[in-house]
């Protein structure tokens, strides 16, 4: 029986996806990538999840692309075409989503693994998990975002050590760095990653998608651009139901009941 290469649990409000080849530190080959990004279309499209959490199985989180799976015809393989088929895509997707992505980095986050934890919104990492640029070592470039993501994150003197060397970086270091939010210890990284995810499903979506965008955004925006788009934003937020029940919940001095709802 062929092992499925992600599994998907499903929980009120929100919904948690492992990658699932552990034999091989769950790298990426094709049945991956498209199970994957099935997966994420489907959670984005469906109003009744309003958070999403992505780990992996075993030892590892992501050792990013499985070598053997590529293309071996007469002459080189066309990476690029990898890339544009399968690993942007995924980037887009994550960037993109109508709810925030929490990754629990359990173990090696290496390569393009490394990415695309980097790609969700709140990254929590087990003590022993390591992120690494392994690209340089085998004469590649960093992909899947991370020429884009690690320089905002931890600066352009780091983001350049850590892609040429290729030297990793503890979970701690990477709080320490910015480059994630939190270092917890192993045995409590699913606990957490997984109340996280639950917070996150029962706060105002809408709302959220909103700062997702807003933020994503601001780094090619002028001050004058992104003050523009947040009153936009905020003209659109302040039309959901959500915002109306918080304020109703503010005055009756209450906790708010959120739906995630658009209208």
């Amino acid at each position: 029986m062929t092992e499925e290469a992600i599994l998907q649990t499903r929980e009120p409000g929100w919904a948690m996806i492992t990658l699932n080849r552990p034999d091989r530190l769950n790298a990426f080959n094709r049945a991956m990538h498209g199970a994957l990004a099935d997966a994420l279309a489907a959670l984005d499209a469906d109003e009744s999840c309003r958070a999403v959490l992505l780990t992996g199985a075993g030892r590892g989180f992501c050792a990013g692309q499985d070598l053997s799976d590529l293309d071996a015809g007469d002459g080189p393989p066309d990476l690029g075409d990898t890339i544009e088929r399968f690993y942007n895509p995924l980037i887009r997707r994550l960037r993109g989503m109508t709810k925030p992505v929490v990754c629990a980095v359990n173990g090696i986050a290496a390569g393009a693994g490394a990415n695309v934890a980097l790609a969700c919104d709140i990254v929590l990492a087990a003590r022993s998990a390591k992120f690494v640029q392994a690209f340089s070592k085998i004469g590649l470039v960093p992909d899947s975002g991370g020429t884009w993501f690690l320089p905002r994150l931890v600066g352009d003197a780091r983001a350049r050590a850590l892609m040429l060397l290729a030297e990793p970086v503890t979970a701690e270091q990477a709080e320490g760095w910015g480059m994630i939010w939190r270092a917890v210890d192993d045995a409590a990284l699913l606990a957490e990653a997984r109340a996280l995810t639950v917070r996150l499903a029962a706060m105002p979506t809408q709302g959220l998608a909103l700062t997702r965008q807003a933020l994503t955004q601001s780094g090619a925006n002028t001050l004058d651009a992104q003050l523009d788009l947040e009153r936009d934003f905020q003209r659109q937020a302040g039309r959901t139901p959500d915002y109306a029940e918080g304020v109703r919940a503010f005055l009756e001095k209450r906790s708010p009941m959120f739906t995630g709802r658009k209208a």
